[in-house]
């Protein structure tokens, strides 16, 4: 089976969780910048493990399905819809649906959040690079010949796991099934996107180099409002706000970063450090935002606000061990339908 891409869109990259094992030799992780969506999606073709998703940055593209495939969208409202021989019908999100071959999934103006995931149920079937096959453009490996869609490419798709009956319309009718564009399948929903307030909260852990800035820049911190600066991307999002100051400026030794590390650069203004970061960083780390919320971080896009929100190490593990309660609870649910 093959997808054929009639128009790439702004920026869809295949990434699956990310690449692990090699930052000691200078490779990024990458990955999803939305974990949780990405999860969900495959979860919800029935993928066994982390196979990858297709990220879909703002502007979507146009794909062409040239057989019967089962496919999911979570993230971004992007207005997905599936145009083939029962017409056009809007693409449900956080649900499987079955599309006919020859349909066309295209997307249109965008809703709410700023990336979509796209899985389909078999896989993307791209070669491992590093045990990966998230897409790192900067480095032009992994994903789909290391870069982004482009108009003409062929994508190929692995073989669905099991053999199960749930892959099927129940209908068999030829001449009725000729008709049909997209069956939605029925199993639990998943929510689409993280709601994203005009002033979104985050979550932060105070970091490593908390007590090398001013009371003042704490303050700062956590009281003011911050701005998502125009020159934000996979790699960090750059804040604009208030000024955050150390007690004193002296050189560091550059140290591992992870995502979600906040780094304060010699001009005092924030860098949230995303999916795409450096494996190591030699300005101060005043915080590092709670795994949870990283999600919602990789929803926002640039002139949003945001204001951030101290909480302890304990309550943030909390909060991320009762998402990830939840997230097995619905892929159980989701396993026992492939099965």
């Amino acid at each position: 089976m093959t997808i054929t891409v009639l128009k790439p869109g702004a920026l869809s990259q295949l990434q699956d969780l990310g690449r692990y094992g090699y930052q000691r030799f200078g490779v990024q992780v990458g990955g999803a910048m939305d974990e949780w969506a990405h999860r969900f999606a495959n979860a919800l073709v029935g993928n066994d493990g982390d196979e990858a998703t297709l990220e879909i940055t703002l502007t979507g593209p146009s794909l062409r399905f040239d057989r019967q495939a089962t496919i999911a969208v979570c993230g971004a409202d992007l207005s997905p819809r599936v145009d083939g021989a029962g017409g056009s019908q809007a693409l449900p999100h956080g649900r499987p649906v079955l599309v006919e071959a020859d349909s066309q999934l295209r997307f249109g103006s965008r809703v709410a959040g700023a990336r979509a995931y796209l899985a389909v149920r078999g896989g993307f079937d791209v070669p491992l690079v590093m045990g990966s096959r998230s897409t790192y453009i900067r480095g032009g490996f992994g994903g789909f010949d290391g870069r982004a869609l482009r108009k003409d490419d062929v994508l190929r798709i692995g073989a669905a796991p099991g053999n199960a009956a749930s892959d099927h319309v129940a209908e068999n009718d030829a001449s009725r099934r000729a008709a049909l564009t997209m069956t939605v399948l029925s199993t639990p929903i998943i929510a689409p996107v993280p709601e994203v307030t005009p002033v979104q909260t985050v979550r932060i852990m105070a970091g490593r180099h908390w007590d090398l800035f001013t009371p003042q820049a704490h303050r700062l911190l956590v009281d003011s409002t911050f701005r998502i600066g125009v020159q934000s991307d996979r790699m960090g999002y750059r804040l604009e706000g208030p000024v955050l100051e150390r007690e004193t400026v002296s050189e560091m030794i550059s140290e591992p970063v992870t995502f979600g590390t906040i780094q304060i650069p010699p001009d005092g203004m924030p860098i949230i450090l995303m999916a795409d970061r450096q494996t190591a960083g030699g300005y101060p780390k005043i915080a590092s935002v709670a795994a949870v919320d990283l999600r919602i971080l990789a929803q926002m896009v640039p002139s949003q606000l945001m204001r951030f929100e101290l909480v302890s190490l304990a309550d943030a593990q909390r909060i991320y061990l009762a998402r990830e309660r939840e997230y097995s609870h619905v892929k159980q649910l989701l396993e026992a339908h492939w099965r």
